[in-house]
């Protein structure tokens, strides 16, 4: 699967410098080479300090030109804004000339034939991305496997290392689903609940069909253990029954009170699963805090609502 990143930094600008971009640049492309187990993920070109913006208008369409599967553009330094659009500002900008044009940008993502586009803009004003100005309007035009994240509103600005850190927190395991998948609805998520309502406002638009993971990282569940989930509920809207033997601790092995029945092996086994899927809000114990005293009661667990939309996913052998 063919997945390219080109990540760009821009700290020298002549009249207003930055001290983080490049930083933060090097950062994101150092966890988008490779996933949480090591293997490749994006083939990421990083350019720092880019002086004009021909040169980044130009690698940004080589950036979405091909037909890959995925295609991400990262953007760390000044954005700008006026009363026709948005702009990320180059070194060489002027006044009317300010840097590569958002719609320029939306407009080479939604004519790209590859499958998924990202763009991340750690930038001020950076919400102006997906819009497009008509008049004295805004309308969104979006296309089909274009995703947009970004540091802040249109009419805010966005402050240093803020937005790229939370954004690096999310891509290394914060925003994980079960399955050590990182989506970008699962960063914006990570970094909406990080962000309080005085601070910059990340923004997210999207019109995909599906999450794809932009990177995977170790599961906090093993794949196999969750796919026993329809083995331990036949029926996702009905209980498993637990008694003392799925305890490890009620045996006579062990010095304290212990009641029948017993515990036994594949009980137990089962119950370790349990506990897991418990771990990462999959499943509940019925009437209890604890599932030790849901077993030791004789009581019950159960799915919640997440835990039966797994089950759906490995019943329908889409997990």
């Amino acid at each position: 699967m063919a997945k390219k990143a080109l990540v760009v930094g821009i700290d020298d600008y002549p009249s207003s410098s930055l001290s983080s971009c490049i930083n933060d640049a090097t950062n994101i492309a150092s966890v988008l080479e490779r996933n949480g187990d090591g293997s490749v993920n994006f083939a990421v070109q990083q350019l720092n300090n880019l002086e004009t913006h021909g040169e980044l208008r130009r690698y940004i369409t080589e950036c979405f030109a091909g037909d890959e599967e995925d295609s991400l553009f990262y953007f760390s330094g000044h954005g700008y804004i006026d009363s026709i659009g948005g702009y990320l500002v180059t070194p060489d900008f002027s006044q009317y000339e300010y840097g590569v044009s958002m719609q320029e940008i939306l407009a080479i993502m939604n004519q790209s034939k590859c499958r998924n586009k990202t763009v991340i803009l750690d930038c001020c004003h950076a919400g102006f991305m997906g819009n497009m100005s008509i008049a004295d309007q805004e309308t969104a035009v979006i296309k089909e496997g274009v995703t947009i994240l970004t540091a802040s509103r249109k009419d805010q600005f966005s402050y240093e290392g803020v937005f790229t850190s939370l954004l690096l927190d999310a891509l290394n395991g914060g925003a994980a689903d079960v399955t050590g998948h990182v989506t970008s609805g699962g960063i914006y998520a990570y970094i909406d609940k990080a962000l309080g309502p005085w601070e910059q406002r990340p923004v997210f638009k999207t019109n995909v069909t599906r999450f794809a993971p932009l990177r995977t990282v170790a599961p906090q569940v093993d794949i196999s253990t969750i796919r026993k989930i329809v083995e331990y509920f036949p029926d996702p809207q009905k209980d498993h029954r637990l008694n003392p033997s799925y305890e490890p601790t009620n045996s006579n092995k062990v010095k304290h009170e212990v009641v029948a029945p017993y515990a036994n092996e594949e009980n137990i086994a089962i119950f370790k699963d349990l506990q897991k899927l418990e771990g990462v809000g999959l499943v509940i114990p019925c009437d209890e805090e604890h599932m030790y005293f849901a077993a030791m009661k004789s009581k019950a667990c159960r799915l919640t609502f997440a835990g039966q939309q797994y089950w759906r996913l490995v019943n329908d052998k889409i997990l």
